[in-house]
């Protein structure tokens, strides 16, 4: 739904999705899957206020945060690529390769998955 939000440019509407999201799922004990709303309220957040925003960043690093805790390498690789990419348009360009390039040299397949072609367009372009 958050996704769906996004693409549709309801970012309000976003946000308060992703924030009940991630209230109920604190409620009820159920984190595996808090990274991405995270990494959506980041993305919702940037296309809300522009790639200078303090929140969406920080809602970016804490969907890399969660994921790293978790070991869960696919939510981390997506909340990576959403940061990284920020840090590029910032002219950040080393810290987003460091951030982006451990993460995806983890995979060891499956690099015809969009999220993989995705890390590795943006590590292309980070040079």
């Amino acid at each position: 739904m958050g996704e769906s939000l996004l693409a549709g440019r309801r970012y309000a509407d976003g946000l308060e999705y992703v924030s009940r999201a991630l209230r109920v799922a604190s409620e009820i004990g159920e984190l595996w899957f808090v990274s991405r709303p995270h990494q959506l309220r980041g993305q919702l957040w940037l296309h809300a206020h522009g790639p200078d925003d303090a929140a969406a960043e920080a809602s970016l690093r804490q969907g890399v945060a969660v994921a790293r805790e978790q070991g869960a390498k696919w939510w981390e690789l997506r909340a990576a690529t959403s940061l990284a990419r920020l840090w590029f348009e910032r002219d950040r360009r080393s810290a987003a390769r460091a951030l982006l390039a451990p993460v995806y040299e983890w995979f060891t397949e499956g690099f015809d998955m969009p999220d993989l072609q995705r890390a590795k367009a943006l590590l292309d372009a980070l040079g």
